[in-house]
């Protein structure tokens, strides 16, 4: 699923944390890193915010249905 606009980093954080299975970002390259893990979750994130004050586009894999509902409950209220 792909996720746009996110300006709210913590509210995002947040959200992730509340999913019960693994959520990955899949990078550019095709990588997929666990969002779940802190240092990986703080690695992207950084890199992402590196030079943007807000998350244009993301694609994130999740592997549990409702984990996806939970997201795009997110990305319906984010606005």
């Amino acid at each position: 699923m792909k996720l746009y606009n996110i300006t709210d980093v913590e509210k995002f954080l947040d959200t992730i944390k509340k999913c019960k299975g693994s959520v990955e970002l899949v990078s550019q390259q095709g990588d997929r890193l666990n969002l779940k893990s802190e240092l990986t979750k703080y690695l992207a994130i950084t890199k992402l915010f590196n030079d943007n004050t807000f998350i244009n586009e993301m694609e994130l894999v999740a592997s549990d249905p409702e984990d996806v509902q939970t997201l795009m409950n997110y990305m319906a209220n984010e606005k």
